[in-house]
């Protein structure tokens, strides 16, 4: 992490709007009591990424997280896109009507400065922030107990996601997805992660595959997974093999697999090594599909 937890010099408070327009961030003044409590909830968060492990895995979008996990992700990829245009915001408007309506605000957020001038930004999704409205609430004055006429807020005890210069370190990886509206960003990503595979796998014709994803989420998903994978070396005939030993149909043409309709997701858990096939048994092959897939080194 490249910021400094112990010299925290500045702490702005802050929410994630819906509107019309797209998602919207807005400044609100707090004082010191809130910073302090949002620069606790920022430790806390760090601590319990720490507990988990030190060595976080790449969040992979085709993956099947857990609820709480350390994962990281570079800030430069095509998914952290909304984040990129938080952290570059320069002077966010100031507007504490911001709350007015608070079904919405989609996420909180606190962005802290340390003696380095590096800074840290604290996501939370908005469920507990503005769901508390929704109840009735006492407090005891004068020893009586009374309703809570004004609207009341809760933070949590941590957030979902940080992240500084360099990295988004994820903590639940639900709310990242959902702050960062994944599954129209892993949509929108299609093209990008078209290009960038062809240009390692040029033996597979991507048109129709390109299609499909652009409308399909968990194929565009797997696309932005197989970007991330060892693919310059695939070797052309062991793809084949593969496709054909798990049910996958395809054609060649002009040197180019093209995928039959209806098997694209098959090439697709194919390349990002999702179909396999043992032979434990003599002469009885069998095919599997992994819903989720660890490598193991060594």
């Amino acid at each position: 992490m490249q910021f400094s937890f112990g010299t925290i010099q500045s702490t702005e408070f802050g929410v994630g709007r819906d509107h019309p327009d797209g998602q919207q961030f807005h400044n609100i003044t707090v004082d010191g009591s809130v910073q302090d409590a949002l620069q606790e909830m920022a430790t806390a968060t760090w601590d319990k990424m720490q507990g988990i492990t030190a060595t976080p895995a790449q969040y992979e979008p085709a993956e099947k997280h857990g609820s709480m996990e350390h994962l990281v992700l570079p800030l430069a990829d095509d998914l952290a896109m909304l984040l990129r245009d938080l952290q570059n915001a320069q002077n966010l408007a100031l507007d504490n009507a911001a709350l007015s309506d608070p079904t919405k605000v989609f996420c909180y957020f606190a962005k802290m400065t340390d003696a380095d001038g590096r800074t840290l930004i604290a996501l939370r999704r908005a469920s507990q922030f503005k769901g508390i409205l929704k109840n009735r609430l006492i407090r005891v004055v004068t020893d009586a107990l009374k309703i809570i006429e004004d609207n009341v807020f809760k933070l949590d005890h941590d957030y979902d996601f940080l992240f500084d210069a360099e990295n988004v370190h994820i903590l639940r990886p639900s709310g990242f997805e959902f702050v960062c509206k994944l599954q129209q960003a892993v949509l929108d990503a299609v093209p990008n992660n078209i290009q960038a595979i062809e240009t390692d796998l040029d033996a597979v014709d991507f048109t129709n595959i390109a299609t499909y994803a652009s409308s399909h989420p968990r194929a565009a998903r797997y696309l932005a997974s197989i970007r991330t994978q060892e693919i310059a070396g695939i070797d052309t005939p062991a793809l084949k093999r593969l496709c054909r030993n798990t049910g996958v149909e395809f054609r060649s043409v002009n040197g180019k697999i093209i995928v039959e309709d209806g098997h694209v997701m098959g090439l697709l858990e194919v390349l990002d090594r999702r179909r396999y096939e043992v032979k434990l048994v003599a002469n009885t092959p069998e095919r599997f599909r992994a819903a989720s897939r660890s490598k193991l080194e060594g």
